[in-house]
């Protein structure tokens, strides 16, 4: 079966976690996690968890678990932390509770920021990956990011990646 059929018969409604990694921001004026709650939304998709935690290992692992244990998203969106600055933590918070890792998330979104900001791009350490029956997506907390990566990558997939995830 191609990938036309399983979009065809993937769910339309999509369970949806999001987390914004800030030490500064705060739900009321958290512009990228606002951002893609309201953009999952207006795709028809349910968010079921959006929360901002801390830059620190601990409070993003757990976190994570908890939402993905309590809530089920079918994919989990995390906006920060993805730099290479000392408090940017989400990759070493989640990358080890992956059970499979999405390794073309990272290369794309790179070359499609390299196309907008050049070599800066450099930068990112964009990735996604499996955990238990939820798709995790860490990117970029910058609002531009959050939009390329939402739009180009993760929201034409989101049905077609529900339906791999919830199959046997």
């Amino acid at each position: 079966m191609g990938s036309d059929d399983h979009k065809k018969n993937a769910p339309k409604r999509v369970k949806i976690g999001v987390i914004s990694v800030s030490s500064t921001r705060t739900i009321s004026t958290d512009e990228s996690g606002s951002w893609i709650k309201k953009s999952v939304i207006k795709e028809g998709h349910e968010v079921v968890f959006y929360q901002v935690v801390p830059d620190d290992v601990y409070n993003i692992t757990e976190i994570v678990r908890s939402a993905i244990y309590e809530q089920a998203p079918h994919v989990l969106l995390l906006t920060g932390g993805t730099g290479i600055s000392s408090k940017d933590v989400t990759i070493e918070a989640v990358r080890p509770l992956f059970e499979k890792e999405l390794t073309a998330f990272g290369p794309l979104f790179t070359q499609l920021s390299f196309e907008e900001i050049d070599s800066a791009a450099l930068l990112s350490r964009a990735t996604a990956g499996i955990i238990g029956k939820t798709i995790v997506f860490c990117m970029p907390g910058s609002l531009n990011a959050c939009k390329l990566a939402c739009k180009v990558l993760i929201f034409p997939e989101l049905g077609h990646l529900a339906r791999h995830i919830t199959e046997g």
